[in-house]
């Protein structure tokens, strides 16, 4: 097994993010921002501000770096290339989204359960877009 090259794990972890972000803005961000806001509404809260977006999405880079990070350490064992890296896109949206959505938006029901599943399938879309994008540019050193 050969070192991680590091810096182009981070420069395609954080390409990985932006995709990630991406598909969360068009998902969470546009089909489903009704639902969302109706959902913080019911709660008490306000509808999402900017300062929350920015949050998100900031998150969402360490998501990407870490779906990466993943990607980069399975690669020697599965081999370069998308079926590797849909792995490490699965594995990353199951700790990252389906774990705490379903022991936190499902089980207690905080938000619906539909709006839990279908931002639950559309974080799945990005997470496998985000992993099969950084893998592509991602090369050891």
């Amino acid at each position: 097994m050969g070192k991680i090259n590091a810096a182009r794990w981070i420069l395609c972890g954080v390409i990985a993010g932006i995709v990630g972000d991406l598909v969360g803005s068009l998902v969470d961000g546009v089909l489903l921002a009704p639902r969302w806001n109706a959902g913080l509404l019911r709660l008490g809260q306000h509808a999402m501000n900017s300062t929350q977006i920015v949050e998100f999405n900031v998150v969402g880079i360490f998501i990407g770096l870490v779906g990466l990070w993943i990607y980069v350490g399975i690669r020697p064992r599965f081999g370069a290339g998308p079926k590797t890296a849909i792995y490490a896109g699965l594995a990353t949206w199951i700790l990252a989204f389906l774990l705490p959505n379903t022991s936190f938006m499902y089980i207690t029901p905080l938000y619906s359960h539909h709006l839990t599943l279908y931002t639950t399938l559309g974080s799945l879309v990005g997470c496998l877009l985000a992993a099969l994008a950084g893998a592509a540019l991602y090369k050891e050193a």
